[in-house]
Protein backbone atom coordinates (compact mmCIF):
# COMPACT_ATOMS: atom_id res chain seq x y z
CA UNK A 1 0.00 0.00 0.00
CA UNK A 2 2.66 2.57 0.81
CA UNK A 3 5.19 3.39 3.48
CA UNK A 4 3.92 3.42 7.04
CA UNK A 5 4.05 6.78 8.73
CA UNK A 6 6.77 7.06 11.34
CA UNK A 7 5.46 6.75 14.89
CA UNK A 8 5.63 9.95 16.95
CA UNK A 9 8.05 9.53 19.82
CA UNK A 10 6.96 12.55 21.86
CA UNK A 11 10.40 14.02 22.36
CA UNK A 12 8.84 17.15 23.88
CA UNK A 13 6.96 15.20 26.55
CA UNK A 14 7.38 16.58 30.05
CA UNK A 15 8.18 14.30 32.97
CA UNK A 16 5.00 12.89 34.45
CA UNK A 17 3.95 14.33 37.77
CA UNK A 18 1.31 12.98 40.04
CA UNK A 19 -1.34 15.68 40.39
CA UNK A 20 -2.10 16.94 43.88
CA UNK A 21 -5.33 15.55 45.34
CA UNK A 22 -8.31 17.87 44.79
CA UNK A 23 -8.72 18.42 48.53
CA UNK A 24 -5.14 19.64 48.96
CA UNK A 25 -4.99 23.36 48.13
CA UNK A 26 -1.94 24.34 46.09
CA UNK A 27 -1.92 27.91 47.45
CA UNK A 28 -3.33 29.63 50.51
CA UNK A 29 -6.88 30.92 50.05
CA UNK A 30 -7.50 34.60 49.45
CA UNK A 31 -10.37 36.63 50.90
CA UNK A 32 -13.68 35.03 49.90
CA UNK A 33 -12.19 31.63 49.00
CA UNK A 34 -13.77 28.53 50.55
CA UNK A 35 -11.82 26.92 53.41
CA UNK A 36 -12.04 24.28 56.14
CA UNK A 37 -9.68 25.84 58.70
CA UNK A 38 -7.71 29.05 59.13
CA UNK A 39 -4.48 27.36 58.00
CA UNK A 40 -6.11 27.08 54.53
CA UNK A 41 -6.13 30.90 54.28
CA UNK A 42 -3.36 33.36 53.45
CA UNK A 43 -1.68 35.48 56.13
CA UNK A 44 -3.99 38.06 57.70
CA UNK A 45 -7.08 35.92 57.05
CA UNK A 46 -9.01 33.35 59.07
CA UNK A 47 -11.55 30.72 58.10
CA UNK A 48 -15.01 31.75 59.34
CA UNK A 49 -18.60 30.70 58.70
CA UNK A 50 -20.52 32.61 56.03
CA UNK A 51 -24.06 31.26 55.76
CA UNK A 52 -23.63 27.48 55.65
CA UNK A 53 -20.08 27.32 54.33
CA UNK A 54 -16.76 28.74 55.48
CA UNK A 55 -14.66 31.33 53.68
CA UNK A 56 -11.42 33.21 54.28
CA UNK A 57 -12.13 36.55 55.96
CA UNK A 58 -9.77 39.30 57.15
CA UNK A 59 -8.47 39.28 60.71
CA UNK A 60 -9.87 42.32 62.55
CA UNK A 61 -7.79 45.47 62.99
CA UNK A 62 -7.88 48.12 65.72
CA UNK A 63 -11.26 49.85 66.01
CA UNK A 64 -13.18 47.19 64.07
CA UNK A 65 -16.27 45.63 65.64
CA UNK A 66 -15.61 42.18 67.11
CA UNK A 67 -17.73 39.47 68.72
CA UNK A 68 -17.29 38.71 72.41
CA UNK A 69 -18.76 35.34 73.38
CA UNK A 70 -20.28 34.96 76.81
CA UNK A 71 -20.68 31.18 76.61
CA UNK A 72 -18.19 28.67 75.30
CA UNK A 73 -19.45 27.16 72.05
CA UNK A 74 -21.62 30.16 71.13
CA UNK A 75 -19.25 30.91 68.22
CA UNK A 76 -20.65 27.90 66.35
CA UNK A 77 -24.17 29.34 66.35
CA UNK A 78 -23.37 32.34 64.18
CA UNK A 79 -23.98 32.20 60.44
CA UNK A 80 -21.75 35.24 59.84
CA UNK A 81 -18.68 34.70 61.96
CA UNK A 82 -16.02 37.37 62.33
CA UNK A 83 -12.33 36.64 62.65
CA UNK A 84 -10.57 37.27 65.92
CA UNK A 85 -8.72 40.52 66.59
CA UNK A 86 -5.19 40.77 65.19
CA UNK A 87 -2.21 40.02 67.42
CA UNK A 88 -1.73 42.61 70.16
CA UNK A 89 -5.44 43.52 70.17
CA UNK A 90 -8.28 42.36 72.43
CA UNK A 91 -12.05 42.38 71.92
CA UNK A 92 -13.32 44.83 74.57
CA UNK A 93 -16.45 46.81 75.28
CA UNK A 94 -16.26 50.12 73.45
CA UNK A 95 -16.15 53.03 75.87
CA UNK A 96 -18.56 55.81 74.99
CA UNK A 97 -17.64 59.25 76.20
CA UNK A 98 -20.92 60.54 77.51
CA UNK A 99 -23.42 60.35 80.35
CA UNK A 100 -25.15 57.21 79.07
CA UNK A 101 -22.85 54.24 78.53
CA UNK A 102 -25.54 52.27 76.73
CA UNK A 103 -23.40 50.88 73.87
CA UNK A 104 -22.84 47.13 74.03
CA UNK A 105 -20.52 47.28 71.02
CA UNK A 106 -17.18 45.48 71.30
CA UNK A 107 -14.19 46.62 69.25
CA UNK A 108 -10.60 45.45 68.82
CA UNK A 109 -8.44 47.53 71.15
CA UNK A 110 -4.78 47.56 72.17
CA UNK A 111 -4.06 45.62 75.40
Amino acid sequence: HGAAEPEETGTEALPRRTPAPAWLPTAKGEEGDFCLRSSDCAAGLCCARHFWSKICKPVLREGQVCTRHRRKGAHGLEIFQRCQCAEGLACRLQREHGPADTSRLHTCQRH
